[in-house]
């Protein structure tokens, strides 16, 4: 990189005493519910989001009353795996200490504490430790939650997937000693180093995967690093190796974009953990530390080129990537309901609208996985779609745990394919980013897109639909087949193009309209997929086939063109 004045994020992470900064002093000062200076970014990288309740932020003001801060939580959680001990611990830290008293699973496969006011902050953190688990490196300039297919059919094959994901996350957190001091009470013990992160940790965030095709729950093309499992007789051999997708992008700003990851090739399994650390270490000396908006993996890779990187990450491994494996991506919803898996066990998967798990009137959804968790004995997997797994459970078991389900509104049978496939972030009124509803905007959408589907004899049909309150991609919005990103109150950019399958990126239809106009916008393209569609074409692809719009090939170059 040229000599370019720092981000100021650079310079409070090279003051920050990695990560420790004055947090520890920030915590006692009760005169404000928020955090101050640089530790309002450094508490991200221990995890956690300061945020404020947004509707009410005006009627605070008007009392001179401050925003009433709070964090979001993030948890790490590899794999999504939960065991049932795990679940009640924070359910019950969910009900007694936060302010929403919900449990939210997320499309980083693990869940959020929201709401969560300063005095309870260091509780928080040591109900996790007490569980076995913690929020270290899930937000901020790190490497995060490592993601894994959710796949408990296949058990043999997912649980060697699930143990590198575990090891990768291990591998690639940051090794500073700060998370323990600060929230454990933990001694420090000698001076602390980074030998993969570096002082001043990652140019920017840094999401890594490792999915098992044919299915793509997780998503590749939303990650910086994915490792696509190859197997061979059932048995593991090695991985695939994608890297620089990104979904993130900044209204107005055509330098930036979202993009697909490119696949650099095999590597052997046993050689996973040197790729992993030196594809980290390239995009750390490498990233644009200048510029955050264009500080991801994916604007490096458009900067120095795939073979560039690629040959450099070769160098820093030693070892030379080998021809890519066949593999196919043929779908990448979650399998709702009972499934067998190759061990005789069964798994039921249970559709979580929004993921918000909270006791709604007449669906006490947060009561009924308690009472689940009081007699299951395998475990709980979150899906990076916002659903839950009741995994590993024996046949004899399956009749108690289907009754306590239905019981409590977790099993609908009502729930229909679009609903199922549907998806949004939080958004208002938490997320400070937010410009737009998402969340509590995409139920009732989704009933009046629903009701369109019907009109057109689509009513078993669905289409991959995701709404994200800001460009910044938490929805996975621009690998939807009908993506809407907000740019103000009931105002978005609808896009449509994707496919099913999640490889390829949607292009802008329309731009900055309402909700009502993007319901008729639909009405008229479903109307026109329903009689023109060749035999089980997806919408996306049907779009693209008829013209509508034309497909994004390479996002750099053409994904804002007309």
């Amino acid at each position: 990189m040229s000599e370019q004045k720092l981000s100021d994020n650079e310079r409070l992470k090279a003051e920050s005493n990695f990560l420790r900064g004055t947090i520890a002093l920030d915590l006692q000062n009760d005169l404000t519910g928020g955090f101050t200076g640089d530790n309002f970014q450094l508490i991200r990288l221990h995890g956690m989001y300061q945020q404020d309740d947004r509707d009410i932020r005006a009627e605070r003001a008007q009392q001179k009353l401050e925003p009433l801060h709070n964090v979001m939580l993030r948890a790490r959680m590899p794999g999504g795996i939960i065991t049932p001990e795990q679940w009640l611990g924070i359910d019950a830290f969910a009900h007694d200490h936060t302010m929403y008293g919900s449990i939210r699973l997320t499309t980083r496969q693990t869940f959020q504490f929201h709401g969560v006011l300063k005095p309870k902050i260091k509780l928080m953190h040591q109900t996790l430790n007490k569980y076995g688990m913690d929020s270290i490196a899930t937000a901020g300039d790190v490497n995060r939650n490592v993601l894994c297919t959710s796949n408990p059919v296949e058990s043999e094959l997912h649980q060697e997937a699930y143990e590198w994901a575990k090891k990768i996350s291990e591998h690639l957190l940051p090794k500073t000693r700060a998370y323990a001091e600060i929230w454990l009470d933990g001694e420090k013990l000698g001076p602390d180093e980074e030998p993969i992160l570096g002082s001043t940790y990652l140019p920017r965030k840094f999401k890594t995967t490792v999915v098992i095709p044919p299915h793509n729950d997780i998503d590749v093309h939303a990650n910086d690093l994915n490792f696509v499992a190859i197997a061979e007789d059932g048995k593991l051999v090695g991985f695939n190796v994608l890297v620089g997708g990104g979904l993130a992008m900044t209204h107005g700003n055509k330098e930036t974009f979202p993009r697909k990851a490119d696949d650099f090739g095999f590597i052997k399994k046993e050689d996973t953990l040197k790729f992993a650390e030196a594809v980290v270490t390239t995009q750390r000396d490498w990233g644009n530390r200048s510029n955050r908006l264009n500080a991801k993996t994916k604007y490096t890779l458009e900067r120095v080129g795939v073979d560039a990187f690629k040959a450099e990450v070769e160098k820093r491994t030693g070892i030379k990537f080998e021809e890519s494996r066949p593999y196919v991506f043929t779908s990448r919803g979650d399998r709702f309901g009972w499934v067998e898996g190759i061990d005789g066990k069964y798994h039921l998967t249970l559709f979580i609208e929004n993921g918000r798990i909270l006791d709604f009137p007449g669906k006490p959804l947060k009561t009924g996985l308690a009472e689940i968790a009081k007699i299951h004995k395998g475990d709980f997997r979150m899906t990076a779609n916002q659903n839950l797994i009741i995994a590993g459970v024996p046949k004899k078991e399956k009749a108690k745990i289907e009754k306590l389900a239905r019981a409590h509104g977790l099993i609908d049978d009502g729930i229909t394919e679009q609903r199922k496939n549907s998806m949004a972030c939080v958004a208002l009124p938490t997320c400070p980013l937010a410009m737009a509803e998402a969340e509590r905007f995409l139920p009732a959408f989704t009933t009046q897109i629903e009701e369109v589907m019907a009109k057109h004899g689509l009513a078993d049909d669905h289409v991959i639909f995701r709404v994200t309150g800001c460009p910044n991609g938490c929805g996975r919005a621009m690998l939807a087949e009908i993506g809407l990103v907000g740019k103000a109150l009931d105002r978005y950019n609808f896009y449509i193009g994707g496919n099913r399958e999640g490889t390829r990126i949607p292009r802008q239809y329309r731009e900055n309209i309402s909700s009502a106009e993007i319901l008729k916008e639909i009405d008229v393209l479903l109307g026109r997929w329903a009689k023109e569609r060749n035999e089980n074409e997806g919408f996306g692809d049907f779009v693209i086939r008829t013209g509508i719009v034309k497909p994004v090939v390479n996002s750099a170059k053409d994904f804002y063109a007309a």
